[in-house]
């Protein structure tokens, strides 16, 4: 799942015309030797915090289908993990830094959820929201200075950008669907104890007769006609 993340991730930035313009997009630790070895204006998002959504933690299971409508698998419902970026702008001048940043901005502002496009693999097989938050405050991510402290480089401009994904239930495998009746086999033991091959039943859906003691419905018989009695009045 995280990896499908950063790849709608990747290109929802492109699409905002980043790539057009010649500005590489990437996933990176914005370390002092990375920085070093940078030769064009880049985009950089970085993954520093991945956490557990408990709030939106569900219970029971749901059912795989088939294209013929059969169950074929029973899966345990999706867990939500929140998703921490830290997104730079990087190139030659500062003022071309800002510029960036603030194309980056904008595109994330207007984007509240990942559109259906950008989504791949299991994302796109669960059909779930992939939400985003942009610049907002996250009391329970490490700081952004925190965050350079780690890499060893120096606080620079950066947006914060949370994205809320689920990650795919366990599947199981379910067994095939019933396709034959019930088969009943009966024998009938003679008074010397041997077992003599008796009758055949098999129930079908249909309740229609058919090949090897297929048994329909059978009909209840007529109650016997009452004995006229001596005495009996006569109608």
């Amino acid at each position: 799942m995280i990896h499908e993340v950063d790849e709608g991730l990747r290109r929802l930035l492109g699409e905002s015309g980043l790539e057009a313009s010649g500005v590489e997009v990437v996933l990176d630790a914005p370390t002092r030797d990375w920085a070093a070895r940078r030769t064009g204006p880049t985009v950089c998002a970085f993954l520093y915090d991945i956490r557990e959504d408990a709030a939106r933690r569900g219970s029971g299971g749901g059912e795989v289908y088939d294209a013929d409508g059969h169950v074929v698998a029973r899966r345990v419902p999706p867990r939500w993990f929140e998703l921490t970026y830290l997104v730079t702008a990087w190139a030659s001048r500062p003022q071309d830094e800002h510029r960036l940043l603030s194309q980056v901005l904008a595109t994330l502002m207007a984007t509240e959820v990942l559109p259906e496009r950008l989504l791949t693999g299991t994302l796109a097989e669960l059909g779930l929201t992939v939400g985003l938050e942009t610049a907002g405050a996250a009391a329970d991510a490490p700081s952004a200075a925190d965050v350079w402290s780690a890499l060893g480089g120096e606080l620079k401009a950066s947006l914060g950008v949370r994205v809320r994904a689920p990650l795919a239930g366990v599947s199981r495998a379910a067994a095939p669907p019933v396709t034959e009746g019930l088969v009943v086999r009966s024998a009938v033991r003679r008074e010397d104890g041997e077992a003599v091959a008796g009758r055949r039943l098999r129930y079908a859906e249909t309740g229609d007769p058919g090949p090897e003691g297929f048994a329909g419905p059978r009909e209840r018989p007529s109650a016997p006609a009452r004995r006229r009695r001596r005495g009996d009045r006569q109608p």
